[in-house]
């Protein structure tokens, strides 16, 4: 007996439902493999480092001149931006209280004021060395003829080096004429020649150091009281824009200088000051 038709599926209605289920169930399992499937590893151009570090900010101008205010500002760093001045018989007289204050008591540091009528005039930086001596000095030859006297000279010129000396003795040629200049320094001359020099014949101008010249006194190679002009090599500056009075060693032999009888000549007016 058959079955009616509505009773028995089709081939084709049973192959349509076997196609769905077997769609749905390939759906789920696709899609379970998405949310389970491991995420890719990243490529090496993409791999974060494991560290983490702190980038410090570039230091601005505006920061970095800040701080260098804070530095101690040296001598040349001033004396580079400040014009030239040319000394004056005051920053004389201060620089010698200033030296003397910490172990002198009131009444020496006045004892060490000059007068006024012993300081020549100064140079105002328009003169070289022979025409500033002309000036202070214009009596010379006169002068100079008539000076016989051994171990001693007329004119003293203070300067920072051998060097400097050297360049000062040839700047002055229009000025010393036929006088006998004598160098006063320490490089490869010894005391003991300069000494039998001093004594062998009479010398009108002696440039030198301090130094030098103080130990030729102590020996008494040299006799200050013939003495009549001693001219400071002031406003020169060296290669670190120093002068001679702003180099420590050079200002303490100068001084020491000044009080083996230049100060008590200076007072009794027979002896002038001149600041080059």
């Amino acid at each position: 007996m058959r079955r009616p038709e509505s009773q028995e599926p089709s081939a084709r209605s049973r192959q349509v439902e076997a196609e769905a289920s077997g769609d749905e169930g390939g759906g789920d399992t696709e899609m379970k493999q998405q949310k389970t499937a491991p995420a890719p590893a990243p490529s090496k151009k993409t791999k974060q480092p494991k560290e983490c570090f702190l980038i410090q900010p570039k230091e601005t101008k505006e920061e970095s001149t800040k701080t260098r205010k804070w530095r101690k500002k040296k001598i040349t760093d001033i004396l580079a931006k400040s014009e030239p001045k040319p000394g004056t018989p005051e920053d004389l007289q201060k620089l010698m209280k200033d030296y003397y204050s910490s172990n002198r008591s009131v009444i020496e540091l006045e004892e060490l004021n000059l007068p006024d009528s012993c300081f020549l005039k100064a140079n105002d930086l328009t003169h070289s060395l022979s025409s500033y001596l002309k000036e202070i000095c214009p009596k010379w030859v006169k002068l100079r003829k008539n000076h016989t006297e051994k171990k001693s000279v007329l004119m003293l010129i203070l300067c920072s080096s051998a060097v400097r000396a050297l360049e000062l003795i040839r700047s002055m040629t229009a000025f010393k004429g036929d006088s006998k200049v004598m160098k006063l320094f320490a490089k490869h001359i010894k005391v003991q020649e300069q000494v039998k020099l001093l004594e062998k014949r009479a010398v009108h101008l002696g440039v030198g150091t301090p130094g030098r010249i103080k130990e030729l006194v102590k020996q008494g190679g040299l006799n200050l009281n013939p003495l009549k002009f001693l001219v400071f090599d002031w406003n020169w500056r060296d290669q670190k824009l120093k002068r001679m009075m702003d180099i420590p060693e050079i200002r303490k032999e100068v001084f020491e200088l000044l009080e083996m009888g230049v100060l008590s000549l200076c007072k009794s007016e027979s002896l002038k000051l001149g600041l080059f």
